[in-house]
């Protein structure tokens, strides 16, 4: 099985990239399964039924999210009807949505994917280690699964690989909007890499035009945020897994710039 993950994906330029990579890179790669962070495809912020419903009719065969994927208040009713779109599963109470998915493949194969949100520096949610490993149960007996922590803290998004370590194919970060290079896979079978970046403009303050950016730090003052538009690439990783035994057996860091 080959799994393409692919990190936060931001506003247009991100959007672009999406619609204009995806699916040569699933015919290129021979991909299996797609999944998507698309938490600021909206203008930098949430995402829209509009164009989560643009993503999984290009092929992309799960969509996360994370901390702004309520920034968007029509996404709400969206999450219960659409559940290969995601929100992390360690929000408290009764919210909109779901936290994890079992995709079905061809050959009676299954793909099991679930996502938490971190809590250093971020909100106070529920234990994402506790509700990861339930919502694994939940999902049952899937041929692989793959875990996203979407969170601010390398520690946190580290301490999840080894957690879960020999149980899952791949445990994966989001969130800081820049890529990582300490992939590797562990001797118990399971990847891991800290942050899968950004998939949008890299010539930019995480997405931003710079000089709102700046002038956010040197006034301390609120400025609406302009997202940027140059040097776009689509970031993530593909993953190898052995269909026998759930294990990850590679994963490679991917950078495609988007040709003007």
């Amino acid at each position: 099985m080959k799994v393409l993950i692919v990190g936060d994906v931001f506003g247009r330029p991100g959007r672009r990239a999406v619609e204009t990579l995806i699916p040569e890179l699933r015919q290129r790669l021979s991909l299996d399964a797609v999944v998507v962070n698309c938490e600021n495809a909206a203008g930098g912020k949430g995402i829209t039924p509009k164009i989560a419903d643009g993503f999984l009719r290009l092929g992309i065969d799960v969509l996360t999210t994370g901390n702004h994927v309520w920034d968007q208040r029509e996404i709400e009713p969206y999450l219960d009807e659409e559940s290969r779109l995601l929100r992390p599963a360690n929000y408290p109470g009764k919210v909109p949505g779901v936290g994890s998915y079992r995709l079905s493949l061809p050959g009676g194969r299954s793909l099991g994917v679930v996502l938490v949100e971190g809590r250093v520096f971020m909100k106070n949610l529920t234990c994402p280690f506790v509700a990861a490993e339930r919502e694994l149960n939940e999902l049952g007996n899937c041929t692989a699964a793959i875990v996203e922590v979407h969170g601010e803290a390398s520690s946190e998004k580290q301490a999840m690989a080894w957690y879960l370590d020999g149980k899952v194919a791949v445990v994966f970060g989001t969130h800081t909007h820049c890529p990582t290079a300490d992939e590797r896979v562990s001797q118990k079978g399971t990847a891991a890499i800290t942050d899968l970046g950004m998939t949008g403009p890299y010539d930019s303050v995480i997405g931003m035009r710079p000089e709102i950016a700046i002038e956010r730090f040197l006034t301390q003052r609120r400025v609406k945020m302009q997202v940027a538009d140059g040097n776009v690439a689509l970031c993530g990783a593909v993953v190898e897994i052995d269909d026998k035994t759930g294990k990850a057996t590679s994963i490679v860091r991917l950078r495609e710039p988007l040709s003007t």
